[in-house]
């Protein structure tokens, strides 16, 4: 697999940076794609939002089983949004502001500065959106402002 680019964002280390995109309203990155992938960025404006797929490239030691950011309780990695993961492929929806030939704005990045890109997907709501999808072991728990135990 080859990155196609690197995230630009406002985050330098891993306890400045959100958990969840929710998590850094006001903040924004830059997406910038190289320029050989440039014209597969075609259309991509005329969506509000995209995914961005990226490799936890400062991510830690992997553990199966681990605590996460919203608790305490050992939870399966497959489980959870845990960044130490076996392959280390992280994904965040995020508002898409405007785009300047191989560069995207992008609004709440919740990844480190001079992450690799992998690849970019548009959000369509129509066929993204779940409405009545199980929120599993998370439903009822509390979202912690501040992780903790951040690795």
């Amino acid at each position: 697999m080859e990155h196609i680019g690197i995230i630009h964002t406002p985050y330098k280390t891993k306890e400045e940076c959100p958990i969840q995109p929710l998590y850094s309203l006001g903040s924004f990155g830059r997406v910038e794609v190289f320029r050989e992938y440039e014209l597969g960025l075609r259309d991509v404006e005329t969506f509000s939002h995209i995914y961005l797929l990226y490799l936890f490239d400062r991510a830690g030691k992997i553990d199966l089983v681990r605590s996460t950011f919203l608790g305490d309780t050992p939870r399966g990695i497959y489980a959870s949004r845990h960044p130490c993961r076996p392959n280390g492929i992280g994904f965040s929806i995020v508002r898409l502001v405007s785009r300047n030939e191989n560069v995207l704005t992008v609004e709440r990045p919740d990844m480190l500065d001079g992450t690799p890109l992998l690849d970019i997907k548009p959000y369509i709501p129509k066929y993204d959106c779940i409405s009545k999808a199980s929120e599993g072991w998370t439903a009822g728990q509390k979202w912690r402002q501040k992780p903790q135990g951040r690795e």
